[in-house]
C-alpha cells in the first residue's frame, strides 16, 4: 500500500519540479525533455517520467511531436498577439460575470496578498490569481475556454517575469484595482482593467521579443 502511494506521488513532484524550471525560464524555449534523461535525473522509471511529462505536454508547456522529445514551445510573435488577445476576450468576459456577483474568490485574494508580501516567486502567483477569478464565476465554458489557453498563458508570464519586464509593485496596484472593480459589482469597469492588465504584459512581451530580434 506505501508502495502504491510513492509511485503517485512522484509523477507530481516530477511534474512540479520540471514546470517550475519552465516557468522561470531555467529551461527557455526549446529546451527538450526526454524520458530517459528525466528518468535518470530523478532517479526514477520512465514510465514514471513519462507521466510527468505528458502532463506538461497535456497543458502546453511542452509540445511533442510524433516520434521527437518534448520541447519548451518557442512563441513566435504572432503566437503572443493572438494568444494574449484571445486572453484578453476570455478573462474579460469571465471577470465581467463575477463582478455580477461582487464576491472574490479566496484563492485569488491569497495569491493577491501573497504577492503583495513578495515572499515567494510572481510566476505561480500571477497564474493562481488570474485562475481563480476565471474558475470563481459561474460559466463553466468559459472555465474550460480559459483552461486551453492556461499553458501557453504561463510561458508568457514566464517569460515576462524572467526578463523583468514589469515589476511586481506595478502588476500588484493592476491587481487591487480589478479586485476593487469586482468587488463593487462594477462590470464594465472590471473587465476593462481586466483587458488593460493584459495588454500591458503583451505590449512589454512584443517590445522585448521585437528588441531580440533586432539582433539577430
Amino acid at each position: 500500500m506505501a508502495q502504491q502511494t510513492v509511485s503517485m506521488v512522484l509523477p507530481s513532484a516530477i511534474y512540479d519540479d520540471l514546470r517550475t524550471r519552465i516557468l522561470s525560464q531555467a529551461d527557455a524555449a526549446g529546451a527538450t525533455f526526454t524520458e530517459s534523461a528525466v528518468a535518470e535525473q530523478f532517479g526514477v522509471a520512465r514510465p514514471t517520467a513519462k507521466m510527468a511529462i505528458e502532463r506538461l505536454v497535456a497543458e502546453g508547456l511542452l509540445r511533442r511531436e510524433a516520434h521527437q522529445a518534448a520541447r519548451v514551445p518557442e512563441l513566435s510573435r504572432d503566437d503572443i498577439v493572438d494568444l494574449l488577445d484571445s486572453r484578453a476576450i476570455v478573462e474579460g468576459a469571465a471577470i465581467a460575470r463575477l463582478a455580477q456577483s461582487g464576491t472574490i474568490p479566496a484563492e485569488a485574494l491569497a495569491a493577491h496578498r501573497a504577492l503583495q508580501s513578495g515572499e515567494t516567486a510572481y510566476a505561480p502567483l500571477d497564474i493562481a490569481f488570474h485562475r481563480a477569478l476565471v474558475t470563481g464565476q459561474s460559466s463553466s465554458r468559459l472555465v474550460r475556454m480559459h483552461s486551453l489557453l492556461m499553458g501557453e498563458i504561463e510561458l508568457c508570464i514566464g517569460q515576462v517575469l524572467a526578463n523583468h519586464l514589469r515589476s511586481t509593485r506595478d502588476v500588484v496596484a493592476e491587481h487591487q484595482g480589478i479586485l476593487d472593480a469586482v468587488t463593487a459589482g462594477d462590470s464594465t469597469l472590471a473587465e476593462r482593467l481586466t483587458r488593460e492588465h493584459i495588454a500591458r504584459s503583451q505590449q512589454r512581451l512584443l517590445e522585448h521579443y521585437d528588441a531580440k530580434a533586432g539582433t539577430r
